[in-house]
């Protein structure tokens, strides 16, 4: 060879090596963290074919690691799976799925943390009751380091549904009845799941579930159709959600109802218009558990090709275990049903997601000791259970008790390990719960105590141990009781027509009661129970909302006084199932029902028949709530003072100030939640009477006082009115601070354009 030809050779040989060297760069983009978020995502989707990119979008749920299975992963036809929570299997799947599917596309773990993975905490709605960001977000955090420990990556939480119905048994897992309360508390939870960055080690991608209108099923039966007209849905269902989005949350899931007849896994506005376009949401949704197929059951789609076809184009990212997707969504394109274009945004939007959670670089379960039950994550939700409990009655200052007294401890609920985990809770041990009669055997066992569960369980009708339970009250100083509802009581398909004290439980505390003794009752339940009938019957009422782990040693902290009440309810409690729906932020109506409304037993007889001057209330049940949203007492008492506004106008873009001075006027240390209200007093439409704006938590020794400043801007008077754009209206508002929705100083001030 001459040096011409060498020379030839020796360029050319260069510039295919520079070609292959690119060629090889290229080729591994997406899997090159160096690189930006959309060039890999890019890069991995021009590199895909379409039955990979369908894998994507297919989600099952884990029975046993099978040839079947690997198979499936190594063809890259599943893009997530549901319930594996052994971490060895989470890593031999992995490892299946980096080194044996053609393009190494991890897996995601997906599992109900609703509340806890193994140390359970309060169910969401006792946490809702502490209006304590912190802890939630603590809350979340610590499940989150639990999950990642057993290879989980996904939790399909918060739920941010709306609940203004205590039959719904989901209503447990809610964050109450207000917008603006679950729209703070999601957002904690979900930095709280999320941490820092997706990629770091103890964070785990968050849910916003139930998009959307879940919590308003018709008579609050499970699954039920929903009809919430679109300023209501604006104002209130989509509020939580919107803010969870601002957070940072990774992942939605679509809800199962219809609403106004249109199933949500099909609904194009809730996800196109309202998710994507005005949100500018950017991670991805996936369908409850088979709610896609489900809509043949609606009558919204006639067979599983038409499910594909309406979701895929309404925008559903993953579809959860139903399959719709896997085997039509080839064909569908094929026929130009849906757009292969519109698959690389469904499949992208996964991929970003995947991408964001580290899982390319690292998708493995850690190795070595975790910190599952660790004393850190006991004393956290030991805590949270304190924070989370309401006083809701304590008459002649019974609570605290004397601990030198001799305590009489009676109910099913006493020692009830299983059912304080509250619902929703796939992977606690009832061996690590420790119950109300754990803790006096063990923490607590200074107490002088007899021990009588009367009742076997919650539904138990058999009342034949009741003398002995009323013989055991009369060897005591104190009775205390622990009644409430088992865990499968409520939660998912679990609606109740009648949420009174289930069983016998009413007359087991009647016949305390009539011991001549002092009564406490202690309830553990997951929804807001009807319980004025067994008022009478108690001294003090603690409620829990089901506590978790630690509950037990929490709720002696509490009636011994080595804690005091701090919690508020999220829910209003009914008299009776009757008044539903009722919540503190309803409309005025033209006729509101007055402070003391007409009785029934004050209609004369052979009354004309009219309206007899009355006005929106119901005769046998008056008015108001048994205990409305926001209320829960203390050992202290505390007293607002001087109102103050920094301004009584102001125009849109500016703040003012709310102020009001809080004392401490009883004799024990004490935390109030200082509560922010207001109300638009004219709109385009109808606006309620009531709405949260605020809240503070403030800790104050006897007789200290603090001045409490909330900071009210414009956009906090923002809403959807009649031409369903969100802005403030210039008027009148009220405002009050408070220490519940139906109390407070009041004020006055406009914004003027």
């Amino acid at each position: 060879m001459n040096k011409w030809n060498t020379r030839i050779f020796s360029v050319a040989f260069l510039a295919f090596s520079i070609n292959m060297s690119l060629y090889s760069q290229n080729k591994s983009i997406y899997k090159d963290k160096t690189r930006s978020e959309s060039e890999r995502v890019s890069d991995l989707i021009s590199k895909m074919t379409l039955a990979e990119k369908i894998g994507q979008m297919n989600q099952l749920n884990f029975d046993q690691i099978n040839k079947d299975l690997e198979e499936k992963i190594k063809k890259g036809e599943i893009g997530s799976l549901l319930n594996v929570t052994n971490a060895e299997e989470v890593n031999q799947l992995q490892q299946v799925a980096l080194q044996q599917s053609r393009l190494g596309i991890p897996l995601i773990i997906g599992r109900d943390v609703i509340h806890g993975l193994h140390t359970i905490f309060p169910i969401p709605l006792g946490q809702a009751a502490s209006f304590d960001d912190e802890l939630v977000k603590n809350a979340a955090h610590i499940a989150a380091v639990e999950s990642r420990e057993k290879g989980i990556n996904w939790t399909f939480a918060p739920m941010l549904d709306i609940s203004r119905d205590a039959r719904w048994g989901r209503i447990a897992e809610s964050l109450g009845e207000d917008p603006y309360l679950a729209g703070r508390l999601g957002a904690a939870m979900v930095r709280g799941f999320q941490g820092n960055k997706l990629s770091d080690a103890t964070s785990i991608a968050a849910c916003l579930k139930h998009f959307a209108g879940y919590g308003a099923a018709e008579g609050g039966r499970d699954y039920n159709s929903t009809n919430i007209p679109i300023h209501l849905l604006r104002n209130v269902y989509l509020e939580p959600f919107r803010k969870s989005v601002e957070a940072g949350a990774a992942t939605v899931m679509t809800s199962f109802n219809d609403n106004d007849g249109i199933p949500a896994s099909g609904n194009s506005f809730l996800l196109k218009q309202v998710l994507r376009k005005e949100w500018n949401f950017d991670g991805f949704v996936v369908s409850d558990w088979a709610s896609m197929s489900e809509m043949i059951s609606h009558g919204f789609a006639a067979d599983r090709k038409e499910v594909a076809s309406l979701s895929a184009n309404a925008g559903l990212d993953m579809e959860m275990v139903s399959q719709t997707y896997i085997q039509n969504l080839e064909q569908l394109v094929k026929e130009g049903k849906v757009p292969v274009q519109a698959i690389d945004e469904l499949v992208k939007n996964i991929l970003r997601i995947k991408i964001r959670m580290g899982l390319f670089e690292n998708p493995f379960a850690p190795t070595g000791p975790g910190k599952t039950y660790s004393q850190a994550h006991l004393n956290a939700a030991r805590e949270a259970a304190v924070k989370s409990a309401v006083l809701l009655k304590n008459n002649n200052q019974l609570l605290p008790l004397d601990a030198r007294k001799k305590i009489a401890v009676i109910g099913p609920m006493a020692d009830a390990p299983h059912d304080q985990m509250g619902t929703w809770v796939f992977d606690g041990q009832k061996e690590y719960t420790v119950t109300p009669l754990k803790a006096l055997q063990t923490e607590y066992k200074h107490i002088n105590y007899v021990y009588e569960p009367a009742l076997a369980f919650s539904r138990d009708k058999n009342k034949a141990n009741f003398e002995k339970a009323v013989n055991t009250a009369k060897q005591a100083d104190v009775v205390v009781v622990f009644l409430g509802e088992e865990s499968i009581l409520s939660g998912e398909a679990h609606s109740l027509s009648n949420i009174n004290l289930i069983g016998v439980q009413s007359d087991l505390l009647a016949a305390l009661k009539a011991a001549n003794k002092p009564v406490v009752l202690v309830t553990m339940a997951g929804r807001p129970l009807t319980i004025e009938r067994d008022l009478p019957n108690a001294d003090a009422v603690l409620y829990n909302f089901h506590p978790g782990t630690m509950g037990g040693p929490a709720i002696w902290d509490l009636l011994f006084g080595k804690a005091n009440p701090s919690g508020k309810l999220p829910v209003t409690f009914v008299r009776e199932v009757g008044q539903i729906p009722m919540y503190y932020n309803h409309n005025n109506t033209g006729r509101p029902g007055p402070k003391n409304p007409m009785k029934l037993d004050d209609i004369p007889l052979e009354a004309k028949q009219s309206s007899l001057g009355n006005s929106s209330f119901y005769l046998d049940s008056g008015r108001d709530p048994l205990f409305p949203f926001g209320y829960g007492l203390s050992y202290s008492s505390f007293e607002y003072k001087d109102l103050k506004l920094s301004a009584t106008k102001i125009k849109p873009g500016e703040k003012m100030k709310v102020s009001a001075t809080l004392t401490n006027t009883g004799k024990y240390e004490g935390t109030e939640i200082a509560q922010l209200y207001v109300r638009d007093m004219v709109g385009s439409i109808a606006r309620p009477v009531k709405e949260l704006k605020g809240y503070q938590k403030i800790s104050l020794k006897p007789g200290e006082t603090k001045l409490v400043t909330f900071e009210l801007s414009s956009d906090d008077l923002a809403f959807y009115g009649l031409d369903l754009v969100k802005k403030a209206e210039s008027g009148m508002f009220n405002v009050w601070v408070g220490g519940s929705s139906d109390s407070g100083l009041k004020g006055s001030f406009s914004l003027e354009q």
